[in-house]
């Protein structure tokens, strides 16, 4: 993978790769428990990205989604790992996914609910993640249920609990583990989405780049590099996206 100077100019102005990288989504970024290192699929793809343009990378490390975009918007940071949302694409140039995630509902165990098309009533209040790719998505598809915004994606079930909420909405390993840590709670079976997460640049830095940024991205599928990623921290729950149409 060959890169123009002018590109890696583009995407570093300041001579260092700054990654904007979200804990809100624990299937992308965790801190590590020995170190308080960030670490995760996306700071994985962040430094190879780096080192392919021949540059220092700085992490750019915030806890939610809806900052880590603002960050990316606002050109405090040069990439990003992103949710594909319609509202994101104000500003930044989305690659391809690189990973599938599912969005699922949580509820208590003796709730009436038994499927997700029994969420959307006017009775409900639904719990997800202020600004997350859950919080968009849903605002736009929930009709009649209100919703509710916890601080933070992370937060979400324990919002749900303290105000006793009707159903959590999120990341399925998340509430998964959250499940497990709360006696009483089960998934309703299946997913509302599935979530494309993808890499992200300020659209400023142009099509070159954005172009670069994608070869990169299907390369990093092709090569199992991403897959290789998924596995060495352990993630379950996400899906390596399909290789673009005419990428090799």
């Amino acid at each position: 993978m060959s890169i123009d100077p002018a590109i890696i100019s583009a995407f570093a102005p300041t001579g260092r790769l700054r990654a904007s990288i979200n804990l809100g989504n624990p299937i992308l970024a965790n801190r590590n428990p020995q170190t308080g290192e960030a670490a995760g699929v996306s700071v994985d793809l962040a430094r190879e990205f780096a080192r392919r343009l021949g540059i220092e990378i700085e992490l750019v490390v915030l806890d939610t989604a809806g900052k880590s975009v603002e960050t990316v918007r606002s050109e405090q940071a040069d990439i990003g790992f992103f949710a594909i949302d319609p509202l994101r694409g104000e500003g930044i140039l989305f690659t391809a996914p690189y990973v599938l995630i599912e969005g699922s509902y949580l509820v208590r165990a003796n709730s009436p609910l038994e499927n997700n098309d029994e969420v959307d009533n006017a009775a409900h209040r639904v719990t997800v993640g202020a600004g997350s790719a859950y919080d968009l998505y849903l605002t736009r598809a929930l009709k009649h249920a209100k919703i509710a915004r916890a601080p933070s994606s992370p937060a979400v079930v324990e919002t749900f609990l303290a105000e006793n909420h009707d159903v959590a909405a999120g990341v399925k390993q998340q509430l998964e583990f959250d499940a497990a840590r709360n006696p009483g709670l089960r998934l309703l079976p299946g997913r509302f989405m599935v979530i494309e997460q993808a890499m992200g640049t300020p659209k400023s830095r142009g099509q070159q780049a954005v172009d670069c940024l994608a070869a990169f991205v299907e390369e990093m599928k092709a090569s199992g590099f991403v897959a290789d990623a998924l596995d060495r921290h352990g993630i379950q729950g996400a899906a390596v996206a399909p290789l673009r149409a005419g990428s090799h």
